[in-house]
């Protein structure tokens, strides 16, 4: 049995020959080349010891069994990081990303359950048909923009854009505000930028949450604060920075990630001209092996926990790899087609509520792209791709493409 160290300080690896005592999550080794540390890792078992930012440590889940037990008991793995926030400096870059605030995501039982009420009715009456029509329009008005340029960064200029589009109109969310909002989420998920990016969302939100409380609509955002659950300011801007932050990055990633598949997997791109697009199937291959949130749903456990064979300090974060999980090899399915078995939208009573919303955005994205520009090819080969540094997301920087100019 191993043992993971409840320091909060990195260990020297020892110069033997096995796997690395530690594997690091944070810089361009991990980004350029998730899979090969994943494997890497699995020498250690079901759990690997990670450093998620220097000098801070944490216990990765990497298979999908075990991480399904995880996300399963909420009693010995909780979702509070209060106790282990202690133990970390007030600059720790991890904090915007996972310390404890009043919303849905890192509560637990019956705290839990009302703010997660409040989201699940709220989001429960947007129609669905005008969500799809909405996507539509605001494709067309990207689309617009660069169609006839013959060349464009299908993330910068789409992929990044259309959530951001979205979210205004679902939340009634003024474009000025969410310029901010945006920013904030996608320098969180860097932990070099993080704390200055918390600074600019947490301003933001809050801006939201007065302007909506002045002025109430037919919005995502004034469902929630005329819900029962009787949501005050502050549980209000956190529902709305955790909505907000799942609702744009990881769609973005869904969606980019999506079109990079489509666009360099013969398995996929040979049907994009042919008037066959296989949209639906490439979503289920990128949710089971790219999926846009890599690696998160934290938890700390409430006492010293002996599990899949290592022993997982209290109060000390173990994060579930949803990638390395859908790539388990004790777990490897024959086909993805239609297999929705995977731990993209995590599992258990913290399973992401707009699944079926994410979907749909970044299945009509992705189609009104192909149907308008289906003979693009990418400006630079597949490995050439960069991606973002990071230990919680899989994000491009940049997904250039070429294409036939049209009018």
């Amino acid at each position: 049995m191993t043992d993971e160290s409840p320091a909060g300080a990195a260990t020297p690896s020892c110069p033997v020959s096995r796997p690395r005592d530690r594997v690091p999550m944070y810089g361009p080794e991990f980004a350029e080349d998730p899979r090969r540390l994943y494997d890497e890792m699995r020498a250690h078992g079901s759990v690997a010891p990670v450093e998620l930012a220097p000098g801070y440590n944490a216990s990765l889940v990497l298979a999908y069994d075990a991480a399904l037990e995880v996300l399963r008991d909420p009693g010995t793995f909780p979702k509070d990081p209060s106790r282990w926030e202690k133990t970390v400096p007030a600059d720790c870059p991890l904090l915007p990303m996972m310390q404890s605030r009043p919303n849905a995501l890192f509560t637990d039982g019956e705290a839990h359950a009302r703010l997660r009420s409040a989201v699940n009715d709220a989001l429960s009456r947007i129609d669905l048909a005008a969500l799809r029509d909405y996507v539509e329009r605001a494709a067309d008005r990207l689309l617009e923009e660069f169609a006839g340029a013959g060349e464009a960064d299908l993330l910068g200029q789409y992929a990044r854009r259309l959530p951001q589009l979205v979210f205004n109109e679902t939340f009634g969310c003024p474009p000025e505000i969410s310029e901010r909002l945006v920013r904030g989420v996608s320098g969180i998920f860097e932990v070099e930028h993080a704390e200055e990016a918390y600074k600019v969302l947490t301003e933001a939100v809050f801006e939201l949450v007065a302007l909506k409380r002045e002025r109430p609509g037919a919005d995502v955002a004034s469902w929630m604060m005329a819900h029962p659950a009787r949501l005050d300011d502050e549980e209000m801007a956190y529902q709305l920075l955790l909505l907000m932050a799942a609702g744009t990055e990881p769609q973005q990633n869904l969606i980019a990630n999506g079109l990079l598949l489509l666009l360099t997997d013969d398995r996929f791109g040979g049907d994009l001209s042919g008037g066959s697009l296989p949209v639906e199937d490439a979503l289920d291959e990128i949710l089971w092996t790219d999926p846009p949130m890599a690696n998160f749903g934290v938890t700390y456990p409430v006492r010293d926990v002996d599990f899949a064979g290592t022993r997982l300090p209290a109060d000390r974060p173990v994060v579930i790899s949803f990638a390395a999980a859908n790539t388990d090899p004790s777990r490897a399915v024959s086909g993805r087609k239609g297999n929705r078995a995977h731990l993209a939208w995590s599992a258990g009573p913290h399973t992401c509520p707009a699944k079926g919303h994410a979907r749909l955005i970044a299945s009509v994205a992705i189609e009104k792209l192909l149907d308008r520009i289906p003979d693009m090819e990418p400006a630079v080969p597949a490995e050439e791709i960069q991606w973002r540094p990071g230990p919680f997301h899989r994000a491009m920087v940049a997904l250039p493409v070429r294409f036939p100019a049209t009018a």
